[in-house]
């Protein structure tokens, strides 16, 4: 490793000094490298181990690096969904002394898949619209903070699964740029219309590929996105007048953006002159009302969906057994005789299957429709067993799940090929941006 090496990071971590920094990217070895699934990027992006955890490292230019670093870290602070930034690594030089391209590291997020991960032989309509949605609520938010993002696609978005639904992460923010002032409704509309554009292209690549359900229509499912946008904008945003007897209205407007998952921090509240109509409007919005409240209750960190699922199963638990008791100890008891002694029955080989919160989700779901074909009350315990039996045990590992062509392989590469330090790693999503192919 050249002694000129220049690492910049917010976090102390001597293993960043033992990776092979004075190798181009495309020549470290295998031992190195994670074979996790990754999306689409007109840079070249390898994940490594990096002591207990794996990161991304992207080669860019010093420039591009440090400012993607810096902006991550603000959207980290600012709340937003992203990666977390770990370093930026410049003055890489290999051991002719030729300059190597700088990187930005970024931490894997566990239990995230790129889309195109997220389906095992053709992405069916449902999916992809579910994935649209999740990517529109990002957007959304990252609007309200005075975010343009420049280059809004699915390749550039982590997805979780999120009790039925997904949560987005933002990946790439490159291009994006952070205004003091809020955005114009032009930039709001340009960058929608970017998101557009590139939805359509990253389905009808797929469609070409034969890589979508012969239902799916890539075109409608990208305009999905404009819609579900404006609509979630408008909720958010948007004013409302109603005469002064209405005025349970705003009680409604708040319920109705707590059912969304934000909650508001200041609500403007007028009258008009003659003082016989009010008008509401949010002023600041801010998201995961549900996922605040689970964290309050019971110190479980989840998805805004997974927290909701966990939060209806908690407050049906006290409706049932301890319904004049106080919120907070009922879910202390709620966390140690239901959540916890489920997340303990899970066998430890499958625990990287899906994140705790996400099981859960699902062991509900599989017990409701347990009961509707047995046509009677199905207890926990019977429910677990079976969903651990006949659904977990056969789900990919999701926390460190491959994505080869056909998501059919999830063996780990060194299995494969002990001796693999000659071996190059392919990727199929290596083949290169469909942007530049048009």
């Amino acid at each position: 490793m050249s002694g000129t090496l220049s690492i910049t990071s917010a976090m102390t971590d001597p293993a960043l000094l033992d990776l092979p920094w004075d190798l181009p990217l495309e020549a470290w070895p295998s031992e190195n490298i994670a074979a996790l699934p990754k999306g689409i990027s007109r840079h070249l992006v390898r994940f490594a181990h990096l002591g207990g955890h794996v990161v991304a490292i992207k080669e860019t230019t010093a420039e591009m690096a440090k400012g993607e670093y810096e902006m991550l870290r603000t959207l980290q602070r600012l709340e937003i969904p992203c990666v977390e930034p770990v370093a930026v690594i410049t003055n890489r030089t290999d051991a002719d002394g030729e300059a190597l391209a700088p990187v930005l590291v970024t931490r894997h997020l566990r239990f995230s898949l790129p889309y195109r991960a997220l389906f095992s032989q053709t992405l069916r309509p449902d999916t992809a619209t579910r994935l649209v949605d999740a990517l529109a609520v990002l957007l959304v938010r990252l609007h309200i903070i005075g975010f343009f993002w420049g280059d809004v696609s699915l390749s550039n978005t982590l997805f979780r699964r999120d009790a039925g639904a997904f949560a987005a992460y933002l990946v790439d923010a490159e291009t994006g740029k952070l205004y003091e002032g809020g955005l114009s409704n032009g930039q709001r509309e340009n960058d929608l219309e970017i998101a557009r554009v590139n939805i359509a292209g990253e389905l009808l690549d797929l469609e070409a590929g034969g890589r979508v359900a012969d239902e799916l229509d890539p075109v409608r499912i990208s305009n999905g996105i404009v819609d579900a946008y404006r609509n979630l904008w408008r909720e958010l945003t948007g004013s409302e007048s109603f005469g002064m007897a209405e005025r349970w209205r705003i009680n409604e407007r708040v319920n109705r953006l707590n059912d969304l998952g934000f909650d508001i921090e200041e609500l403007a509240i007028r009258t008009d002159e003659s003082g016989t109509t009010l008008r509401i409007q949010p002023k600041v919005v801010d998201a995961g009302h549900h996922q605040r409240r689970l964290l309050r209750l019971t110190g479980l960190d989840a998805g805004e969906n997974q927290a909701r699922r966990l939060l209806n199963d908690l407050d049906s638990y006290r409706a049932a057994y301890r319904r004049d008791a106080d919120e907070e100890m009922v879910a202390h008891e709620w966390l140690m005789r239901v959540f916890e002694p489920v997340v303990r029955a899970v066998p430890p080989e499958l625990r990287g299957k899906l994140e705790p919160a996400e099981i859960f989700h699902q062991l509900l779901e599989h017990r409701w429709y347990m009961a509707q074909t047995a046509g009677r009350d199905i207890p926990l315990a019977e429910a677990l067993t079976s969903y651990i039996n006949d659904e977990l045990r056969h789900r990919r590992d999701e926390a460190t799940v491959i994505g080869p062509p056909t998501e059919a392989i999830t063996t780990a590469m060194p299995a494969i090929a002990p001796d693999t330090a000659a071996v190059p790693v392919h990727d199929p999503d290596d083949e290169g941006d469909w942007r530049l192919k048009v």
